[in-house]
């Protein structure tokens, strides 16, 4: 994805999470200080593949722009430096330093990019409609098949007033929806809040915001039955969670030490009720995950109804448990997996469509007529052009593949 400054030629790149494009855009500021071209790269670790897609997007960039400096940062940077610091023009950034300007300093110092251009760059982002805001970063917890806690570090929470002119500010840009993000974001705890208390205070200090939305959520969080009360309790609370799941097998899930169970979610689903709709994170093919515990995660997904799966093959990644566990699953079985979980998933997610039409909803609109509602589904909006970043009031008409056909009213 691709983000430009105004002032400078400075152009990112940035791999997997949201967080990742978020902290892109303030090393691209940053950098505006003391350089006018350059690219910054931040890299994903989660895994094997994302790791060689980013080596091999900034040996393409390398080429392609061979005096232009190019700083690497992010966890496969970070995990795996060598990869990268052998490219010519290239400065290595690990992430305990990659919101430092003076680390940029030093690395302009080891390179020679006198009369730098850029002469080809057509890594492209579409205007994002709702504004991410970073509120955490890291996390304390043992998962044994992550590698991004091990590249993050600890669990930090930042100043709720860090938060709030965050928020101020995307009222001011022309955001109407705002979501709260970070590595663990359920752990949110500074001052005495936590990110329920976030998100009630930032609905109250900031009455502009027309919808605010959680990232993603652990199910193992108390802080989850608080946010679902205030969902129930403030209809600008966005009507869908994300959970990271990774299975609906106790067995694997405690092989995973995760700190969560199939009952817990249960539970979770119980109390949101009919009006509240999830998300969740799945991994197949995890270590020791048999036909008979995979049926088990197929059974949660039949019970409580996720309209969405994200759904990938476990990747051994390098310094985790989970690397060197036995009974290794064959990776051509949890693709099989992939295609059967993320195939149940559509069907939910059709019929729970169809349950929806003729409803009005609340609908954020995004470039070209599409919007998106609570539940983070796409609407095509018919008629008139619609301006982005607004919220509209939209008529669910019909269906078209994974969106809503819709109407203003």
């Amino acid at each position: 994805m691709q983000a430009e400054n105004t002032k400078n030629n400075i152009k990112v790149v940035s791999f997997g999470c949201r967080l990742n494009a978020l902290e892109c855009e303030k090393i691209q500021s940053m950098l505006g200080e003391i350089v006018q071209t350059a690219i910054i790269v931040n890299t994903c670790a989660v895994t094997g593949e994302a790791e060689r897609q980013s080596g091999q997007t900034v040996r393409k960039l390398a080429r392609e722009n061979p005096n232009v400096p190019i700083f690497i940062t992010g966890c496969a940077a970070t995990r795996n430096p060598t990869l990268f610091c052998q490219i010519p023009n290239t400065v290595v950034i690990p992430n305990n330093q990659k919101l430092k300007l003076s680390a940029y300093i030093d690395g302009l110092r080891a390179i020679d990019c006198e009369n730098a251009r850029i002469d080809k760059f057509t890594h492209s982002e579409p205007k994002l409609s709702k504004k991410y805001i970073q509120v955490q970063n890291g996390c304390n917890h043992q998962c044994t098949y992550c590698v991004t806690r091990l590249l993050r570090g600890a669990s930090v929470s930042f100043p709720y007033d860090e938060i709030l002119s965050a928020a101020r500010k995307a009222i001011s840009d022309g955001f109407c929806e705002i979501v709260l993000t970070g590595v663990d974001t359920a752990s949110y705890a500074r001052d005495g809040r936590l990110i329920s208390d976030v998100c009630r205070d930032l609905l109250h200090d900031v009455p502009e915001i027309r919808r605010l939305r959680l990232s993603s959520v652990d199910p193992a969080s108390p802080e989850i039955f608080k946010i679902i009360n205030l969902i129930h309790d403030n209809p600008r609370m966005a009507r869908h969670l994300h959970l990271s799941m990774q299975s609906g097998s106790d067995a694997v899930l405690r092989d995973m030490q995760r700190r969560h169970n199939a009952d817990t979610v249960r539970k979770i689903v119980a109390v949101a009720g009919p009006d509240i709709t999830f998300s969740w994170d799945i991994i197949c093919g995890f270590p020791n995950e048999s036909d008979a515990k995979f049926t088990e995660t197929m059974n949660l997904v039949a019970d409580v109804r996720p309209i969405k799966i994200h759904a990938f093959p476990f990747s051994p990644r390098p310094d985790t448990v989970a690397a060197t566990m036995p009974n290794q699953v064959a990776h051509n079985i949890a693709k099989e997996r992939v295609q059967t979980i993320s195939d149940a998933a559509r069907k939910i997610r059709h019929e729970f469509m169809q349950s929806q039409l003729g409803t009005v909803v609340n609908a954020l609109a995004e470039e070209n007529n599409i919007a998106r509602d609570d539940h983070d589904i796409d609407i095509v909006i018919s008629g008139a052009r619609v301006a982005p970043r607004t919220m509209q009031r939209v008529k669910l008409q019909g269906i078209s593949g994974d969106a809503f056909i819709g109407e203003i009213v």
